[in-house]
């Protein structure tokens, strides 16, 4: 083979897959209750195409984060969308929203834009299944505890949730991550941060409706409350996945778990 045809045989091969690799794009969404544009990361498989629909799967942030987190952090998640041939989104949680509609700042509004004006804004302008058979949705630290969160509340937008470290309890945090900014005060109202945390939203769950994963670090501090949600899924019943891996509270761990998650999710979707 001459030198300028193995040189074009590269650029047809790399062009190729080019041409066949997911697209990352940043956008900026629209949430009516805050009357405000809020960027988000997404991802879109190297085949997508007008002529079919893709599920698509929500990735939350931490405390502190932004929508670039997961990318910047895990750029294998372009890998990810075209081995699942999945939409993933990340959206922006305004670093301390907990993705609450927060019942203390009316400009705090991040339930409704994520499970509401989030999804019908990425279902009004791309190819997925508008269906929960078709969303599922997870995240880290805080955003573990804002999928569970959502997800718990709102068992008709999605079909699978999942949680990375996640802030299942904060009850035993009544000073960290401005918790007390969107809640008001732990001491002047207990019951309101009781009963805005996951272990003790497992009641709206009906067996075998909500598709779970929850993954924590042997050494995270939040160990002990993932351990407590375990046994409270466990005591009514609700069927879960449950991992307890050797890891702490960082990007290392959740590099490692989100690849777990996504598996989880792709046999959710194909569930037949």
């Amino acid at each position: 083979m001459s030198r300028s045809l193995f040189v074009w045989c590269l650029v047809l091969l790399f062009g190729t897959q080019l041409a066949f690799a997911a697209k990352v794009d940043t956008v900026q969404t629209y949430s009516a209750s805050m009357k405000k544009n809020i960027k988000a990361v997404v991802v879109t498989p190297d085949k997508y195409s007008e002529s079919k629909n893709y599920p698509v799967v929500y990735i939350l942030h931490g405390a502190g984060g932004s929508y670039a987190n997961w990318i910047t952090k895990v750029p294998a998640l372009a890998e990810y969308a075209d081995l699942y041939q999945t939409i993933l989104v990340c959206p922006d949680g305004n670093v301390t929203s907990w993705y609450f509609d927060s019942p203390v700042d009316p400009a705090w509004k991040y339930e409704t834009y994520v499970a509401t004006e989030l999804v019908n804004w990425i279902d009004s302008r791309y190819k997925t299944i508008k269906d929960r058979k078709g969303r599922a949705i997870t995240g880290l630290s805080m955003g573990g505890h804002g999928a569970l969160y959502l997800s718990f509340r709102h068992q008709d937008v999605f079909g699978a949730a999942g949680s990375m470290s996640g802030g299942v309890d904060f009850t035993p945090f009544p000073l960290n991550w401005n918790i007390a900014e969107r809640l008001g005060t732990y001491s002047q109202f207990p019951q309101r941060w009781k009963e805005n945390t996951i272990v003790n939203m497992t009641h709206l769950l009906v067996p075998k409706r909500l598709a779970l994963i929850i993954d924590c670090g042997k050494e995270d501090f939040f160990y002990h409350v993932n351990m407590k949600l375990h046994e409270e899924l466990q005591y009514n019943n609700i069927p879960h996945d449950f991992i307890i891996r050797p890891g702490t509270h960082n990007w290392e761990y959740w590099t490692n778990a989100i690849k777990y998650q996504l598996l989880y999710f792709n046999d959710f979707f194909n569930k037949k």
